[in-house]
């Protein structure tokens, strides 16, 4: 409406220079009495303050407070109320591949395939889609090593609709044997495609995982082992959720829903109508409560030719490795310091995209891509659990200089805590985690994710501006403190490709206990040094 008291102004204006002349002229008499234009940063002269629409009520919610209730059979229901015509659902379940030494490993990733396939109500999964579409929706299912999450994202008329579909795909699944057959060959070609990647992050992240919770929870594959595709049926997947889909181990967590709906609806759909697998009179058997136990070690994939790289100008051979150190689970006091040295040690490609807030004056870039052109990537990596954590930098090298790639990553390490860790790459880092970790929460399944994992893991939620003051207090004193802490474990290696050159495990053992110093070191790298 505002526009339109500017039409009279325009008329008769017969080029841009004369419209751009008029409208500067209508700002300055218009508004502004004395004909000048006031700072930015000042509020204008003259002008009632907004009023807010709907009043104080609506006022309060906006206020970012998370509410969480805890629901009579023990699920918990927490939501944020936010602002558009969007909300994001979901469930989040206290499951994933560290709960699988009872079952054949990878069971979570296809259970993660066969969500929102066939149920009772719906037939297949065009009808989820279809009944989603209705208000804008769409659903999916992602499985962690400590988590499943069933997430949807709808207009907000829609809510009740959504929490169906999500009952349905969570609680009465049937898992047929020709839905399972084909998702075994969805898990398939999604093994064969990670295999085809230039980059096994995937590949390797698992490693490294395997060898530093060798046989344990946290060290169980997240990606299923093709040999084990052929293990599944419908007995042994319905007997995981009777075990881990139990009320107590889920959240229902929403943003930009109403709470008290919210409950309702999780009453209605999750409470009242019992889950597929529920069976009069047996009870669930009880779910493994080991507690994740750090053995470090090494795990080596060894491969004599190279790994594909189709295209027409196919990435030459590479060897890649990645060297880990106990941290700290997610509760722990020094989890926000050792948050702010993953940042401060960054990394990337050597190829990466720079600019700012791309990490470039990080420690890995600064000190390893920058001065030795033969490693391909250097990346730091902070993995955090609720009973452990994991530090760990991959690198990529021709596989003829992976002992030099070996020493120089082991080199970073100490430089934490014999070279010197000064306040502007803390400070720097600290801010490129806090704008980082403002960014992500501007997105509202970033929020979703974040709420339903902090409820289940700490049953609370702490908010930004408590996340973000943690994150300013962490100080150079704390970064060398937890370095040192690190560096008192036992090491894990993960290697990939030809290792033909990759050191003994008892060397990199033994340059951890010697400062990181190699004996025998190759005459190039102490020219470098």
């Amino acid at each position: 409406m505002a526009g339109r008291s500017f039409v009279p102004v325009f008329q008769g204006c017969r080029s841009f220079h004369s419209v751009n002349r008029t409208f500067r002229y209508a700002i300055r008499t218009r508004v502004f009495s004395n004909g000048t234009i006031p700072p930015l940063n000042e509020p204008l002269p003259n002008l009632p303050a907004p009023g807010m629409v709907g009043g104080t009520d609506r006022q309060n919610r906006h206020d970012h407070v998370t509410h969480v209730t805890n629901l009579q059979n023990g699920i918990r229901v927490a939501s944020e109320d936010s602002f558009g015509q969007f909300s994001t659902v979901g469930v989040v379940i206290d499951a994933g591949s560290r709960y699988e030494v009872d079952y054949p490993a990878g069971l979570s990733h296809v259970l993660e395939k066969l969500a929102f396939q066939s149920t009772i109500e719906f037939q297949n999964n065009d009808d989820f889609t279809q009944e989603l579409e209705k208000f804008g929706g769409m659903a999916d299912c992602s499985s962690f090593r400590d988590a499943i999450i069933y997430g949807s994202s709808c207009f907000t008329s829609g809510l009740p609709t959504v929490m169906k579909v999500l009952s349905e795909g969570v609680l009465q699944p049937r898992l047929t044997d020709q839905e399972i057959e084909e998702q075994k060959m969805v898990v398939q070609f999604e093994l064969e495609n990670i295999e085809m990647r230039p980059d096994p992050e995937p590949v390797l992240t698992d490693m490294i995982h395997a060898a530093a919770f060798r046989d344990n929870t946290l060290g169980l594959p997240k990606l299923c082992p093709a040999e084990n595709i052929g293990k599944f049926n419908s007995s042994i997947l319905q007997d995981y959720l009777r075990t881990y889909y139990q009320p107590s181990r889920m959240v229902i967590a929403g943003v930009n829903v109403d709470h008290q709906h919210l409950i309702d609806l999780t009453n209605e759909y999750f409470f009242k109508k019992p889950p597929v697998w529920h069976k009069g009179g047996e009870k669930s058997a009880s779910p493994d409560q080991s507690i994740a136990q750090y053995t470090g070690g090494i795990i080596k994939d060894h491969r004599a030719e190279p790994r594909i790289n189709p295209g027409p100008t196919p990435l030459p051979e590479l060897a890649h490795l990645s060297i880990g150190l106990e941290t700290c689970h997610y509760d722990d006091p020094d989890f926000f310091a050792f948050t702010v040295l993953n940042t401060m040690m960054g990394g990337g490609g050597s190829f990466s995209a720079g600019g700012p807030g791309k990490g470039m004056y990080s420690r890995l870039y600064l000190n390893v891509l920058n001065r030795y052109h033969w490693i391909y990537a250097a990346t730091a990596y902070h993995h955090s659990y609720a009973d452990s954590g994991l530090f760990c930098i991959h690198g990529s090298s021709h596989p003829s200089q992976l002992r030099d790639l070996t020493q120089v990553l082991v080199k970073e390490y100490f430089n934490l805590v014999n070279g010197s860790v000064n306040e502007v790459e803390v400070a720097r880092a600290k801010k490129q985690l806090q704008s980082m970790l403002m960014m992500n929460l501007e997105s509202r399944v970033i929020v979703f994710e974040d709420i339903g994992r902090q409820v289940l893991g700490l049953n609370k939620r702490k908010s930004a501006q408590e996340l973000f003051q943690s994150i300013e207090n962490v100080t150079v004193d704390d970064i060398k403190r937890v370095s040192s802490r690190m560096l008192a474990t036992k090491p894990s290696v993960a290697a990939l490709g030809n290792l033909v050159n990759l050191p003994k495990f008892e060397d990199i053992q033994r340059a951890f206990s010697n400062g990181g110093h190699f004996s025998g070191a190759s005459h190039f790298f102490r020219f470098r040094n």
